[in-house]
């Protein structure tokens, strides 16, 4: 894989001591010692994008990044752009508001501290909170630039409205620090291909893609008619059962057709879908073994 296709595969931590954000599905993630092997392997990759969040197994996912980051030279380190995120639901206090002005100050303190910094790179809104008005929790981004805790901020399950009216809060240093979107795209979620990536490109923000295998459904490991008995679709069947259709099928058998006369894996196959569509340059991979990982094909996505 070329140095900038590389460039486009951000490493993803939600599946460290749990499946993301849900309290019920914390036995469901990898342990520590299966998370740091798998860091390991993504630096040995050559990968230099790491994302995670608050709430990822409870905070577990951003202490055992942390840990891993505190064991790397700091030549390592220094190659390295870490994102973390604020603002799901399941981190805040009832009652409280997810994305107020306190609790993005107490949780950027709680970043911090449990991933070893003195700044994250990117600073992801991980959901949109209806509660606050999207100027209080810009103010509260400013403030966390303005004290260098900061060093960019971006968005996540954004839709248009949101990212128009974050767009239309934020100007001069925050509006230059406003600089990515990462939302659900895939081959079968590609809503976004309509509005929200071109005006992603239109203001110069950069798209990042989370959940390019939907859930494992594109890696086609599922059959049509049979029980899923691993993987996320398995765990977390609340996500994806609408998914499991004769639609979504037949899309698999035609990428894996594609996959085989480009000489990819099927997974392979299905990440290059989104590299090569308009407008959404980044990927986020979260695989759960080595054996995983290396299905990927990420050496011969560059080609």
């Amino acid at each position: 894989m070329t140095g900038a296709t590389l460039d486009r595969i951000v490493f993803g931590c939600g599946n460290f001591g749990g499946l993301g954000s849900s309290p019920t599905l914390r036995d469901k993630g990898d342990d520590r010692e299966r998370a740091l092997a798998l860091l390991d392997h993504a630096r040995d990759q050559g990968l230099t994008r790491f994302d995670t969040a608050n709430t990822y197994g409870g905070g577990t996912s951003e202490r055992v990044l942390g840990d891993w980051l505190r064991a790397q030279g700091p030549g390592v380190r220094a190659g390295l752009q870490i994102a973390t995120k604020v603002g799901n639901p399941n981190g805040c206090p009832p009652g409280d508001r997810p994305l107020s002005r306190a609790q993005v100050s107490f949780h950027l303190e709680e970043s911090l501290r449990r991933l070893g910094l003195e700044q994250i790179d990117l600073y992801y809104l991980h959901e949109f909170d209806p509660a606050t008005p999207i100027d209080e929790t810009l103010e509260a981004l400013d403030r966390a630039l303005e004290q260098g805790k900061i060093a960019a901020f971006g968005v996540s399950n954004a839709t248009l409205a949101d990212l128009q009216g974050v767009l239309a809060g934020a100007a001069g240093r925050l509006r230059r620090a406003f600089t990515h979107v990462q939302n659900l795209f895939n081959l079968l979620d590609q809503g976004d291909l309509q509005a929200v990536i071109p005006l992603c490109q239109a203001e110069g923000l950069r798209y990042v893609a989370f959940s390019p295998l939907s859930g494992g459904l594109l890696s086609g490991k599922y059959k049509p008619g049979e029980a899923p008995a691993v993987g996320r679709v398995k765990d977390a069947p609340g996500f994806y059962d609408h998914l499991l259709t004769p639609a979504t099928f037949d899309t698999v058998a035609a990428l894996r057709r594609r996959a085989d006369e480009d000489g990819l894996t099927v997974a392979g196959a299905a990440l290059r879908f989104i590299l090569d569509s308009p407008g959404a340059p980044s990927l986020i991979i979260a695989p759960r073994s080595i054996a995983q990982f290396d299905d990927y094909d990420l050496g011969r996505l560059g080609a």
